[in-house]
């Protein structure tokens, strides 16, 4: 496993930041990193980038401690923090040579023009870092963080201040980022985990409440389904009260919106149910749920 986090702890006081929490990430996967406000994501990430150090507990990056090697895991990484420090009065080329010098790479020169045109900075790199937009700011951020070419990359808001354009694109570029190294990825846009990550592991204070495929997490919560149905003709309310385990019907574009708790059960009553009516159905469905109704029912309360 390329991270490998076990029973992390950190505590402010009382209060515990990270509370037991465990994950293992493997090369070539995205994980998308999701929490609240204050559940415990940055601090997760900063100890196992080794900015700060767990109270209790082990991280470890390509086989290496983080705590008895900080140094060698550090050359592992390429760490994009929330708040993304930069050095304003800076050019972009200049500050993106600096970076590769403090990485003590052979061709400094070769490794800048190549992240350059690899994160879209080539119509901002002659300018200060100071006058760039927030968006670019963010690209010169991913940029320093790719350099040095790292097996592991830990991205933290990556995408904050982009427009859509530039989401785009920086999705594109962590995507092919993702095919040969580990991502770690943490965003508040729930529609970019969706489409950047296969999986997601969710913390709510500092505990870690889920850690699974986005597939499975949408497959395997029972407590709610919808069914979604459309008929040719037009049908009486009724005439659906006559199936059996659906908790809520709603008519909603033309489309019947049926809430259940067996799906299967549902579908396949409808099926008979047209048959014996003589009615065709156009659309029918189960409505998979979305990232955020499972992420809001993890995290709420």
């Amino acid at each position: 496993m390329s991270i490998e986090i076990s029973q992390l702890l950190k505590q402010y006081g009382e209060q515990k930041a990270v509370n037991q929490a465990s994950f293992k990430v493997g090369k070539g996967e995205i994980v998308g990193f999701l929490g609240p406000n204050g559940a415990g994501k940055s601090t997760t990430m900063k100890i196992i980038t080794g900015y700060l150090q767990a109270d209790s507990g082990k991280a470890v990056v390509c086989g290496l401690d983080v705590n008895a090697d900080p140094i060698a895991v550090k050359k592992k990484i390429g760490y994009l923090p929330e708040a993304n420090p930069l050095y304003p009065e800076m050019y972009v080329r200049e500050y993106l040579n600096f970076v590769a010098g403090i990485h003590q790479l052979n061709d400094k020169k070769a490794a800048v023009e190549n992240v350059i045109a690899l994160t879209g900075l080539t119509v901002e790199s002659k300018k200060k870092i100071g006058q760039l937009s927030k968006g670019y700011k963010q690209r010169v951020g991913l940029a320093a963080a790719l350099i040095h070419d790292p097996e592991v990359l830990i991205l933290d808001e990556p995408t904050s201040g982009l427009d859509p354009n530039q989401i785009i694109e920086i999705r594109n570029v962590i995507k092919q980022q993702g095919k040969n190294k580990t991502v770690l990825f943490s965003s508040h846009i729930l529609q970019e985990v969706e489409a950047i990550c296969d999986r997601v592991v969710i913390i709510n204070k500092g505990s870690i409440v889920a850690d699974d495929t986005l597939a499975n997490l949408q497959r395997t919560k029972k407590d709610r389904h919808v069914v979604m149905v459309a008929f040719k003709e037009d049908i009486e309310r009724s005439l659906l009260e006559q199936v059996k385990e659906i908790s809520k019907i709603e008519l909603e574009n033309d489309q019947w919106k049926l809430e259940t708790h067996n799906p299967e059960s549902v579908r396949k009553q409808l099926l008979t149910l047209a048959v014996e009516h003589n009615l065709n159905i156009v659309s029918l469905q189960t409505e998979a749920q979305s990232l955020e109704s499972i992420f809001k029912k993890l995290t709420r309360g």
